[in-house]
């Protein structure tokens, strides 16, 4: 059978997460308070699901995703249905700008493999059967590097970092396995910590390694990852400054990453945030080779709800293709809308209109 290649990431695409609806909050509160079962409260989260399957699909967008309305972070709901890792709540939460988050992590606790009954696979089995034939299902998970934040691993069970990369690149080949075999052609890898690993006020995230040798040890893990992948399994990754009720964690740009990951990271495009100046420049991009990944320009913010200038963000695509040909790059949101269930500060509808937009600012760029 002719494998047929799926041509993502497209010229208007998005990151994934979107604002959860009252619905949803209701019935989780609902579910928390032993008032209705498990059962019912996936009945409400699939309702919600369909009715944005059918808005992504009227503002135009190809690749469309469940919103991860399953989840109540884009992170920790996956990697605690890992074996090996657990949730629990610390004593804090993450310091943000200007406020802390809610308290909640993941941890080691054995030896790390992908669970063949990770809930994730039947989410996007059902996601695959909502959308038919009438856009491409998008995957998000996070990047198997977010196993690498400080206070995750444990170093009784892995004294050896090295030991410990090996297991989490072939939980994350097993993962990918499972995916395509659940239908999966475009996944997302969400990595904040790469990203980190660029901010200038953040420091070494390790202190037995230097920065290059943590970048260098974040390329080979993602690289380990995809070294078998199929042919027509488009992997992208979105590298994030933090994107909590509409605040961040870190800046800088991404000139310490560049020379190593965006050279040498084997992904099919990079979601690069450019809303504001805690990105810096655009050069950065030469680094990617001609030919190589897209670009996808997350030059429209998801933090709030006002409409950017569309000649700015025209003349914003065009600078970026000053270091990377014009038709290498794509146009998005800088983030998703809800990256935790709390939420950014912006309407449902200021969130479609965002959307909408992209999907016209790109047709004018790229017809």
């Amino acid at each position: 059978m002719t494998k047929t290649l799926v041509k993502a990431p497209f010229k208007a695409d998005h990151v994934g997460s979107l604002l959860r609806p009252e619905a949803i909050h209701k019935a989780r509160n609902e579910f928390k308070s032993g008032n209705i079962t498990a059962e019912q409260l996936r009945e409400v989260e699939t309702k919600e699901i369909k009715r944005i399957v059918d808005k992504q699909i009227e503002v135009g967008l190809q690749a469309v995703t469940d919103g991860e309305f399953r989840r109540m972070w884009w992170h920790y709901d996956f990697i605690e249905n890992l074996n090996g890792v657990e949730g629990y709540q610390p004593d804090k939460g993450q310091n943000f700008h200007g406020v802390e988050t809610e308290k909640y992590s993941v941890r080691n606790t054995g030896k790390i493999s992908f669970n063949e009954d990770h809930p994730f696979l039947k989410d996007f089995i059902e996601l695959k059967e909502i959308v038919a034939d009438r856009a491409v299902p998008k995957q998000t998970i996070p990047s198997p590097n977010q196993l690498f934040i400080a206070g995750i691993r444990n170093t009784e069970i892995y004294p050896d970092i090295e030991e410990y990369a090996n297991d989490v690149i072939q939980t994350y080949r097993d993962a990918l396995k499972a995916f395509y075999a659940a239908g999966v052609r475009y996944l997302q890898l969400d990595d904040v910590y790469i990203a980190r690993l660029s901010a200038d006020n953040i420091p070494a995230i390790d202190e037995n390694y230097s920065r290059q040798e943590l970048i260098d040890l974040a390329l080979r893990v993602v690289n380990g990852v995809l070294e078998d992948k199929p042919e027509d399994l488009i992997v992208t990754t979105h590298l994030c400054r933090g994107n909590y009720q509409s605040t961040w964690a870190f800046e800088g740009s991404y000139a310490k990453i560049a020379p190593t990951l965006f050279a040498k990271e084997k992904v099919d495009g990079f979601f690069l945030e450019y809303d504001d100046e805690r990105s810096g420049s655009f050069e950065p991009l030469k680094y990617i080779p001609n030919g190589g990944a897209q670009v996808i320009i997350g030059a429209i913010t998801s933090k709030f709800g006002e409409l950017e200038d569309k000649e700015a963000i025209k003349a914003r695509v065009k600078e970026a293709a000053k270091y990377i040909p014009f038709d290498q790059l794509c146009l998005s949101p800088q983030c998703g809308f809800s990256s935790t269930h709390h939420g950014n500060k912006l309407s449902e509808e200021q969130q479609w209109e965002k959307l909408r937009f992209v999907v016209e600012v790109s047709k004018e760029l790229w017809g």
